[in-house]
């Protein structure tokens, strides 16, 4: 039974990560979209006279959003997102390993440590969201 987990979560991750390159060019071709229209924006508002710009158009590098920050933070979005869908994977794993334990003390605390494992998995995830966001601000990258 573990094997056949193990094994599925393999598959799924191979999957995933043959899947992200395919991706890719359908997020960068979003972003190209959102360029050409703020492009559109920012002209018109040049041309306007009060100068009044859509703030979701703004100057990407006066908010300190290089093409350099948008790739880190993607492919940190990207791998937050698989750890994430890992670590709830196994929390449900642990849960159902706690579930047929049948009362032995070697499988609950095995169940025990596989939730505990997974949610400090998705607490690590999370600060490093927090830290990353934050030094792409103070770095101005």
């Amino acid at each position: 039974m573990l094997k056949k987990i193990k094994q599925l979560t393999v598959t799924f991750i191979a999957a995933l990560t043959l899947a992200v390159p395919v991706m890719m060019p359908a997020m960068v071709h979003a972003d190209a979209i959102t360029d050409g229209v703020c492009g559109g924006v920012n002209a018109a508002t040049d041309a306007n006279s009060n100068g009044a710009a859509d703030s979701s158009c703004a100057n990407d590098t006066t908010n300190g959003n290089s093409s350099i920050s948008k790739i880190i933070r993607t492919v940190i979005n990207i791998f937050s997102l698989i750890i994430g869908a890992v670590a709830v994977i196994m929390i449900i794993y642990g849960g159902f390993k706690y579930i047929t334990s049948g009362g032995n003390d070697g499988n609950v605390s095995g169940a025990k440590n596989t939730i505990l494992y997974a949610v400090i998995g998705l607490v690590v995830v999370a600060l490093a969201q927090v830290i990353v966001r934050y030094v792409l601000t103070q770095a101005k990258v």
